[in-house]
């Protein structure tokens, strides 16, 4: 009896076996999946992240900080080294000492006009009043040549600075995606001309001409305010349409090496027309490389701003970025005095941010490549 029990069980367990397998059979992962797993196991590339979401967070709701006014000038505590005692200070008697009240002023935030004020710094702004009073942050980070706060020159520059590398990444995704597309698309003649334009204008010195344009510009009295331009807008103009020439090689590339697979050839059989065809099948399938090199092109901008500011023709007063920071900075050095904290807290918002951002990029570029990078491994 027991005999024919084993032979039974023998004879059953091979189906048993072959469920069990079925069962414990991994199941198929989404390319996005995929992505994520392999961009999760970056390390480095997660916590770049993060540390820019911080800083994006913070540069947004700068305003409701207990920061002193970045334009708030204090003469009597010019080139004042870094102070954590007290932690806070009263702004309002460091402005009645300063005397930077006037009618045109400000009441929410001491050395910028009314109308400079949107409405959504505006609420941030009546946010902090409410949770601090005059209470403001000591001048931990040291004081400038007029004696304004470093700590919120460096928060406030913040906002400008990454603005800055994301409206040219942005100038950078419409025009070079678009450019790109269509070139890799229609091939033919019209690549090679497309193509050639993008060799020609990448052949001139860009830092030149734009150097060119904001000076001249800049130096006619008045254009800018008849075309509705600040320096600032102008500024981003230039530089974004600086960028992206190589961001449409990228996407020219790519659409030519998917221009042949069947889900291109599926989309056509069935009558799908061409600008369908690319701008619904076969661009979305160059996000990633696009998401990589965009990341990758924020610190190139700010790295360009900085320069620029540097040359004294980015960012002009008021308005500050990290750029103009040091560049202040370095104005001020002697070799008699050397007043550090003007250039290394400045040098380390920018610095650190342009390494965070370039090892997000490089993580994304592994995680989205499947052969070479980590999505590979």
């Amino acid at each position: 009896m027991s005999e024919s029990i084993d032979k039974s069980a023998e004879r059953t367990s091979p189906s048993a076996a072959a469920a069990e397998e079925a069962n414990v059979a991994p199941q198929s992962v989404s390319p996005a999946r995929q992505v994520w797993r392999s961009f999760h196991r970056n390390r480095s590339a997660v916590w770049s992240l993060r540390f820019l979401v911080v800083i994006g967070l913070l540069a947004i709701f700068t305003p409701v900080l207990p920061l002193q006014s970045p334009r708030l000038a204090v003469t009597e505590l010019s080139l004042a080294p870094p102070q954590v005692s007290p932690l806070f200070v009263d702004q309002a008697k460091l402005a009645a000492d300063a005397a930077e009240a006037n009618a045109q002023q400000s009441a929410l935030e001491p050395g910028f006009a009314a109308d400079e004020i949107d409405w959504f710094d505006g609420a941030l702004l009546q946010v902090r009043r409410k949770i601090f009073g005059t209470w403001r942050l000591n001048s931990i980070c040291g004081r400038d040549l007029l004696g304004r706060d470093l700590l919120s020159r460096i928060f406030w520059g913040a906002r400008i600075s990454l603005a800055v590398g994301c409206v040219a990444a942005l100038v950078s995704l419409l025009l070079g995606v678009i450019y790109g597309g269509v070139s890799g698309y229609v091939g033919g003649w019209v690549d090679t001309v497309m193509m050639r334009v993008v060799d020609a204008l990448q052949s001139i010195p860009f830092i030149f001409v734009v150097i060119f344009l904001i000076a001249a510009l800049d130096a006619r009295d008045g254009l800018l305010e008849r075309w509705g331009l600040s320096r600032l807008a102008l500024f981003f103009v230039v530089v974004g349409s600086v960028f992206w020439l190589t961001m449409a090689r990228v996407v020219r590339g790519q659409v030519k090496s998917l221009r042949q697979e069947p889900f291109v050839e599926a989309a056509t059989a069935i009558g799908a027309s061409p600008a369908r065809v690319l701008f619904r099948h076969i661009l979305p399938h160059t996000r990633g490389v696009v998401l990589a090199y965009l990341t990758l092109t924020v610190p190139r901008v700010m790295l360009f701003e900085a320069f620029l500011s540097f040359l004294g023709l980015g960012i002009a007063p008021p308005d500050v970025s990290w750029g103009l920071l040091m560049q202040e900075g370095v104005s001020v050095l002697t070799p008699i005095r050397v007043d550090w904290w003007l250039i290394v807290f400045p040098g380390i918002a920018l610095t650190g941010t342009l390494f965070v951002l370039n090892a997000l990029g490089d993580g994304l570029r592994d995680a989205f490549d499947p052969h070479g990078g980590a999505a590979g491994k």
